[in-house]
């Protein structure tokens, strides 16, 4: 059952001979990153290091680039061998690009995705006559694997696969034929229950395996994604016994095939909280006991509230009842049109009063930011009726939503990307907004993220007291040393915030704080220590900020740290600080573009490590910038550089949350009543 991953002695890793070929590339106009490091995590810290080398080389600045970053490093093992395809990003022209890298090194392909797309590289591998690889040949197996397991058909309902052919099939069951090798049957397992083809004997060998070697930990093992749903499939008699061992992670697969055992369980997991539980146990309720998708809902949002499940819940329970309600988005209409059912319908809950409060509270929750983009696609109806009726729940929506939406706020445990898409809403902040904000950052229940995002908001805007922090004192050193990145956020680290709010109120915790930040370890927070020294702000704090700034050390909010600083020591708008670093020697110009427009607001500053494209808040803080008659020309022409950039007129079905047309044109003109201005290089 196993694979050979030994690699000949004397023979060089595929990381040896792709970093060999890489020393060759580069020319005219063309030019290649050195391999990254874990500083380069993301494509736009790519972009970020190619700008940085070829100010210092002297390159181009529209010269062509390629490089991969920290994420697509993955996919080398420790050994050097590729475990995936190596993922190529660049800059600049594609065709340039593309001819830079020719065909890869010898033994090696480029497949290259075209202008929207990343280049791969990968091995070049064989196949016999059925187009399957030799099992002793660990990358042609692996691209095997990933082209039977790549499905055909994906929504966010369902996932279709292609038929395996015979040959296919039973080249799969003989890797499971063997003794059982846990590890390797992960990798073979999937394709085959994807089309519901693991046999009994299959599943009685890996079960027992999987029990014994994983015993009180069996989600570590991935291959049970695969084995449950064929163990429910099979009826097998411990499937129960598994399925409870494993908890809610397990809830897609009783989701899959309902029956009252599942439902029970989906249940018990659903009053806990957990997402896809709560979804689960309604799809189940649906098809084992009530048609009626309303009246299902309104039954389990009493059950939640009645055992005080997390508000949370109520969102699932909410996207279940849309999805049952509404036919899958046609992604081949138009965004506003595919989406305009599910929309409607989330606009028409909130409404509803056969649905208990909680539950109109997530429906109007969920249609904040949409009600212009429903009245858009009500006015392409042909239908005058339907259009009609679609604008009156519009109507009822707006009349509604200030009374559901009081005293509420975003889920703080999700995606930490669906804060940032929210955050320009709270750029000035309500009585009501304060009230919220303070009871979550006492509630013992809000994680590291949420107090990331509440104590930004009330520091920023000049709301926090000391009652927060008081707060926040017995949680600060179990759970605020931890580490937790903030590259992608527009908040800092809670316990620079802290920190920060500390030295301000000039309590005698700022003291304790300090002293944990001048310790060596943990090392996660170097680079974020002197962010600190925001809080009651000295020239000496100035002066240890500047000469970080100047170092040409990594900007992870330094200069926009000590620009407010600046700031605030000399009772000016960060705005005109900024504006003075133009051209100023050992200021990165990239860095002070981003710092310029993420400071334009100090209400509400913007720590995102860069101008963030898809963002409301810095498309409104670049028009501001460019708009800003106290700024000089070139401050401006950064502001303006900033919007031209921006995906509201470039890629407006990116920007979240999404735009109305309305705005997307006002955007364009905009744009085009400044035309004759000069932007920023």
């Amino acid at each position: 059952m196993g694979l050979n991953t030994n690699r000949p002695a004397g023979q060089q890793s595929d990381l040896s001979r792709i970093k060999t070929w890489w020393r060759t590339l580069g020319g005219d106009r063309f030019a290649v990153l050195p391999p990254p490091t874990r500083g380069r995590y993301t494509q736009s810290d790519g972009h970020e290091d190619a700008a940085e080398m070829f100010a210092t080389r002297g390159i181009a600045t529209d010269t062509s680039f390629v490089y991969w970053h920290w994420q697509s490093h993955d996919a080398f093992a420790r050994s050097g061998d590729l475990t995936g395809a190596l993922y190529l990003h660049w800059g600049g022209d594609h065709a340039t690009v593309a001819a830079g890298l020719g065909d890869g090194p010898p033994g090696y392909r480029i497949v290259d995705n075209g202008p929207r797309g990343a280049f791969q590289l990968d091995r070049v591998t064989a196949v016999d006559a059925d187009g399957l690889p030799d099992p002793e040949d660990d990358a042609g197996v692996r691209q095997f694997l990933a082209r039977v397991d790549e499905p055909r058909h994906r929504t966010a309902r369902s996932t279709e696969y292609d038929p395996l052919t015979a040959a296919e099939e039973r080249w799969l069951h003989d890797r499971l034929s063997g003794p059982v090798d846990l590890d390797a049957a992960v990798r073979f397992a999937a394709p085959l229950e994807h089309r519901q083809a693991l046999t009994p004997d299959e599943t009685a060998r890996l079960l027992p395996a999987w029990r014994e070697a994983y015993a009180g930990r069996l989600t570590a093992w991935r291959g049970w994604r695969s084995v449950l749903p064929a163990l429910l499939r099979q009826e097998h008699p411990e499937v129960w016994e598994v399925a409870a061992e494993l908890g809610a992670e397990a809830a897609y697969a009783l989701t899959a095939q309902p029956s009252p055992r599942s439902l029970e369980l989906l249940r018990a997991w659903a009053l806990t909280g957990d997402d896809g539980a709560v979804r689960g146990w309604f799809r189940a309720h649906h098809a084992l006991r009530e048609p009626d998708p309303v009246r299902i809902a309104a039954e389990l949002s009493e059950e939640l509230t009645a055992h005080a499940a997390p508000e949370a819940a109520q969102t699932g329970l909410l996207r279940a009842l849309r999805e049952a309600v509404t036919d899958e988005p046609d992604t081949r209409r138009s965004p506003a049109d595919a989406f305009s059912p599910l929309l409607l319908a989330t606009i028409r809950f909130a409404t509803d009063d056969r649905l208990p409060r909680p539950l109109r509270v997530a429906a109007a929750t969920a249609a904040a930011d949409t009600a212009g983009r429903v009245r858009e696609a009500a006015g392409r109806l042909t239908d005058a009726a339907e259009a009609a009726d679609a604008l009156a729940a519009v109507e009822r929506y707006e009349t509604a939503r200030d009374d559901l939406l009081a005293g509420t706020g975003p889920d703080l445990t999700g995606y930490e990307g669906g804060l940032g898409d929210i955050y320009h809403r709270y750029r000035t902040l309500s009585p009501a907004d304060v009230r919220w904000l303070r009871d979550r950052l006492a509630d013992p229940s809000t994680g590291v993220q949420g107090i990331a995002f509440c104590l930004e908001l009330l520091h920023a805007h000049g709301e926090a007291a000391e009652a927060d922090l008081v707060a926040l004192l017995p949680r600060w050193k179990k759970e605020l040393t931890k580490q937790y990145r903030t590259t992608y956020t527009e908040w800092r680290h809670p316990l620079v915030t802290l920190t920060c709010l500390a030295q301000d109120l000039g309590h005698p915790a700022g003291e304790a704080m300090l002293a944990w930040w001048a310790k060596p370890k943990p090392l996660w927070k170097e680079p974020v220590r002197l962010l600190t020294h925001l809080g009651a702000p000295t020239e000496e704090k100035a002066a240890e900020l500047w000469e970080f700034v100047v170092s040409g050390g990594h900007d992870t909010g330094h200069l926009m740290t000590w620009v407010l600083l600046r700031a605030r020591l000399d009772g000016t708008h960060p705005l005109h600080v900024a504006e003075k670093l133009i051209d100023e020697p050992g200021i990165r110009a990239y860095v002070l573009h981003r710092v310029l427009i993420g400071v334009a607001d100090p209400a509400q500053p913007l720590w995102h490590y860069a101008i963030d494209p898809r963002s409301h808040s810095w498309w409104h803080r670049a028009q501001e910038v460019a708009d800003d008659e106290r700024l000089s020309a070139e401050a401006r022409a950064i502001g303006l550089k900033a919007a031209r950039e921006h995906y509201v007129t470039r890629y407006p079905d990116q920007v979240r949350p999404a735009l109305t047309e309305g705005e997307v044109k006002t955007a364009h003109a905009w744009l085009e009543a400044r035309a004759d201005r000069t932007a920023a290089d």
